[in-house]
């Protein structure tokens, strides 16, 4: 994906409630047509970050753009580039599938036409359910209709699959990446790494309000301490010590008689020299690549209290 000019700037964004500092210094720069994702600990200060770019929260500090407008003073004009499905959205139960897009429709100058918007997002059949009588993922479906029928280029989607079924979870994947595939930009929050690691082309980490990284997920990846796991059961015994030693690696460690090892690719050809010299055989082998999930843990430092 070609990166363009910036659609969302945010630069040393700070904001604190109570004396709590939420987001402390927070900068990056979201690319036009790309997925880029917010990862971090609960609390370490996404939502709040999303807020402030939606501008429904004024910064303490900092600047934030999107689309070249301060979101809070030309917040009106912002409104009519950038749609949004926050954290815990909600409609009123009684109101149907029709009513919620005929209603979000008004508000806007120029809005897309919303029934081939609910065709496209397999909500046709739910037009007169209620929505207190919807799936979660149809639930989900909607507010992704919601948050594209004002034609916006930026959509900010926050933990838009919390609480859905691996199956609605997947569906819900297929449709955020459509939606980045019509032309319209994607900031994402989310705390599941294998739906960044699939989504996304950026990631910023957020740990205690503060960017500890931004790259791709395969930039964060090749970063981590011990980017390939090899696991395998001996023979016969290894001395830890020999294990430790091999090029690359990070960590060694034995339980109930299985080796598992962090390292490299170069650790993994060393590892195969040393079994060859040793006449040792491993069995049951595995080499895999770290993960998203293993990037993170490296990265931040949890949930704070």
């Amino acid at each position: 994906m070609p990166h363009t000019t910036p659609v969302i700037e945010v630069t040393g964004l700070r904001k604190s409630y109570g004396g709590r500092t939420a987001v402390d210094g927070v900068s990056f720069a979201v690319d036009e047509f790309e997925i880029f994702g917010i990862l971090g600990p609960n609390g370490a200060g996404k939502t709040t970050t999303v807020e402030c770019v939606s501008g429904l929260r004024v910064p303490d500090a900092g600047t934030v753009r999107v689309a070249g407008r301060d979101p809070v003073a030309d917040h009106a004009r912002v409104t009519r580039v950038l749609g949004a499905q926050l954290q815990e959205s909600e409609l009123q139960g009684k109101l149907t599938v029709r009513e919620a897009l005929e209603l979000y429709a008004a508000f806007y100058p120029d809005p897309a036409d919303w029934r081939p918007l609910a065709a496209r997002l397999g909500l046709t059949d739910r037009l007169g359910t209620r929505f207190a009588q919807l799936s979660g993922g149809q639930k989900q479906r909607l507010f992704i209709a919601l948050a594209l029928i004002g034609n916006p280029r930026v959509v900010v989607l926050d933990e838009l699959t919390t609480g859905l079924d691996p199956h609605a979870r997947r569906d819900t994947w297929k449709l955020i990446e459509d939606v980045r595939d019509s032309g319209v930009t994607v900031l994402l929050v989310t705390h599941f790494m294998e739906e960044a690691q699939r989504l996304c082309d950026r990631v910023a980490v957020i740990d205690r309000g503060r960017v500890v990284a931004l790259d791709s997920p395969a930039g964060l990846i090749s970063g981590t301490a011990g980017a390939t796991v090899i696991s395998f059961a001996p023979s016969a015994p290894l001395a830890p010590g020999e294990l430790a030693a091999l090029p690359g690696v990070t960590a060694a460690a034995e339980r109930d008689g299985r080796v598992t090892l962090s390292g490299t690719d170069a650790s993994v050809d060393a590892l195969l020299t040393l079994l060859a010299r040793r006449g040792v055989r491993a069995h049951q082998l595995r080499v895999t690549d770290a993960t998203l999930d293993d990037a993170y843990l490296d990265l931040t430092t949890g949930a704070r209290p």
